[in-house]
């Protein structure tokens, strides 16, 4: 969140109204976005879950922008503030959860930790949109073991709401500082192998699993590499 600070606040006037990667929206609007998402979780470790938009039948990225329409207009500094308000509060309030917490989210209940890998997840795909068209450094960081680990770890999930039969899947990656990072049953016929980056930005569809160097082996993995989230569904 502090990197997030860093280059939100770096932002200059002209380029909070830039176009982001994220489809339809300006910086502005996906940083909106994400103080929306924080002002929710923070709704969801209060208890508070009426504060919470239901979805109403709409897809989740529906719900959203539905959500970001209804709000546009803020200046860079009032979306700024917004979004460090709640975060802070956000921050406090999962520290502070009882070990065994279960919060309400977007499809299912999560724990307390779960919640918090999803906010990093989520800023960092976002923070992705913003840095990449207006050509600003955001490097990866061992962060992303954290966003890795959520992606193998739903991947019976992801696997189950396709409909998609699978056995288990490991993970061989290797972070930005050459690290090899394990996921799995070090005994399981499907494997995934490769940059961790390209891994973590396949699980925010900012990449094709064609597009990357990523390799799949054995009877499941290619499936769930294409299937691999590290998002609300």
């Amino acid at each position: 969140y502090q990197q997030v600070d860093q280059v939100l606040a770096a932002l200059k006037p002209h380029e909070w109204s830039a176009r982001s990667a994220a489809a339809g929206w300006t910086v502005a609007d996906t940083v909106l976005h994400l103080a929306q998402t924080e002002e929710f979780a923070l709704a969801s470790v209060r208890g508070t879950d009426a504060d919470i938009p239901r979805r109403n039948g709409l897809s989740v990225d529906e719900a959203m922008d539905r959500l970001v329409v209804a709000e546009r207009g803020a200046s860079g500094t009032e979306l700024l503030q917004r979004w460090r308000q709640a975060s802070a509060a956000t921050l406090a309030g999962l520290r502070a959860c009882p070990e065994g917490a279960r919060l309400h989210w977007v499809t299912v209940p999560l724990s307390s930790r779960t919640l918090a890998a999803t906010r990093v997840a989520e800023h960092w795909a976002h923070l992705l949109d913003i840095t990449e068209p207006l050509g600003m450094k955001y490097p990866d960081s061992d962060r992303l073991w954290l966003i890795a680990r959520l992606a193998h770890r739903t991947l019976p999930y992801a696997l189950a709401s396709s409909g998609t039969e699978g056995g288990p899947v490991r993970c061989e990656l290797v972070g930005p500082d050459g690290d090899l990072w394990l996921f799995g049953d070090e005994t399981a016929d499907s494997v995934i192998r490769g940059s961790a980056g390209e891994f973590c930005r396949v699980g925010a569809q900012r990449l094709k699993p064609e597009d990357t160097g990523l390799i799949t082996q054995g009877p499941h993995a290619a499936k769930a590499l294409q299937l691999v989230r590290n998002y609300a569904l």
